[in-house]
């Protein structure tokens, strides 16, 4: 009889769930006589302790050799390895597993997003609010008591999130530009709610988004239509409503808080602090995803801070709240602030940036209404027109960008 040489070929299979297919390809040429049973005994047990073996390594073993089987089970093949370790079976049953998870799998609430964007838009409105009831202690001093427990509030979810305190080299320089001019943005917006109606501060405020489109246009290149450039010749319309300046109203200053010289501080202060708001947008719009959200409020709250800290004691206007009852106020203010970024972001990774934009508009009407019931101070036509303007505006530039997105999807 022909000689038979025993030797084995593996063939490994990597499938995508990690799990490895070793093919053994048997040649089987006969070395020993007919009467040699025990020999052949002996080799079958070994290569069927090393499939086993291989079974028990969460490996799948499989005999290539059809022929081979079949005349050593008689014409009638036979597989050593149990439906379960084989290919097709195990790929079914995860098929199966796969579609069951996914039946299984919870969805998102509809409105959930929506109702996220409401929760921000009611803290940044006591924000303003609490800021606005505060009396005797500066902007700039208010600003760093929130960084200072924006820091305290961060700095363990960096910790459990690892994302470590620098960040990614090449995304330094723009962590450092957002921290700067979203702080200054922040310092800018409690300016102008002390020295001008709170509604009126709220409005200007908000003329951001506008200002963002075009910064996105000239920064990132993003396209810019006719409508955008429609939507900002209303916004600077509305704010220049809620301003009123001299050379086009005269002297028609009813409504104004104040003296007017503080209204035109606020005014101005309002409308920077709206466009560091964009510029701010513009920068976490270039890094996108690859910064981790919370490095960026960390950046924001320590590079805050410390300019913070710099300019009251530049200034001297270190001033410890007149009574308990401020102090408490001002806690209230950062944790506030914690919240509503917190859910402003859930609502972006859960729902179109189009209707959270639109939710958002609800702040300058609950701006209309603490103003009236907290400060007694009814809105002027004047306000009421620059703020329509405004409103119209900001839910023209998400209508927008809703419609746009949604034909691109």
């Amino acid at each position: 009889m022909a000689d038979r040489n025993h030797c084995a070929h593996e063939r490994s299979l990597s499938l995508e769930d990690g799990v490895t297919v070793v093919f053994h390809k048997v040649d089987s040429h006969s070395t020993n006589s007919g009467g040699d049973d025990d020999d052949d005994e002996s080799d079958e047990d070994k290569r069927t302790a090393a499939r086993v073996h291989l079974q028990s390594n969460c490996r799948v073993s499989c005999d290539c050799s059809d022929d081979a089987e079949e005349a050593r089970g008689g014409g009638e093949r036979k597989t050593l390895c149990p439906p379960a370790f084989c290919v097709r079976s195990s790929l079914a049953a995860r098929g199966g597993d796969a579609a069951g998870e996914d039946s299984e799998k919870p969805k998102i609430c509809p409105g959930l997003g929506l109702f996220y964007a409401l929760l921000a838009t009611v803290f940044f409105s006591i924000i303003a609010l609490l800021v606005k009831s505060i009396k005797g202690v500066h902007a700039i001093e208010i600003s760093a008591i929130r960084c200072f427990f924006q820091m305290l509030f961060t700095l363990p979810l960096l910790i459990y999130h690892k994302t470590g305190f620098l960040g990614p080299r090449d995304k330094r320089i723009y962590l450092v530009l957002r921290g700067f001019i979203g702080s200054n943005a922040m310092i800018l917006l409690y300016y102008a709610v002390q020295q001008m109606p709170l509604a009126d501060a709220t409005v200007i405020m908000f003329s951001n988004p506008v200002f963002t489109s075009l910064l996105a246009w000239i920064f990132l290149k993003e396209k810019c239509t006719i409508w955008d450039c429609v939507f900002t010749v209303f916004t600077i319309s509305g704010v220049l409503l809620i301003a009123r300046p001299p050379f086009l109203f005269g002297e028609h200053r009813r409504g104004i808080e104040g003296n007017y010289a503080n209204h035109i501080k606020g005014t101005i202060a309002a409308f920077a602090g709206a466009l560091g708001a964009a510029f701010t947008f513009v920068i976490l719009r270039k890094m996108g995803k690859s910064v981790h959200y919370y490095l960026s409020v960390w950046y924001y709250a320590v590079i805050g801070f410390i300019e913070c800290i710099i300019t009251v004691t530049i200034l001297g206007e270190w001033k410890i709240p007149y009574c308990g009852r401020d102090r408490w106020l001002l806690m209230l203010i950062a944790v506030l602030g914690i919240a509503g970024q917190t859910f402003l972001t859930k609502a972006l990774q859960i729902e179109k940036a189009g209707p959270v934009a639109l939710m958002r508009t609800i702040d300058v009407v609950l701006a209309f209404i603490f103003q009236f019931i907290f400060f007694n101070r009814a809105p002027t036509m004047w306000s009421l027109g620059g703020a329509l303007c405004v409103v119209l505006s900001t839910s023209g530039v998400a209508l927008q960008k809703w419609y746009s997105n949604s034909r691109k999807s």
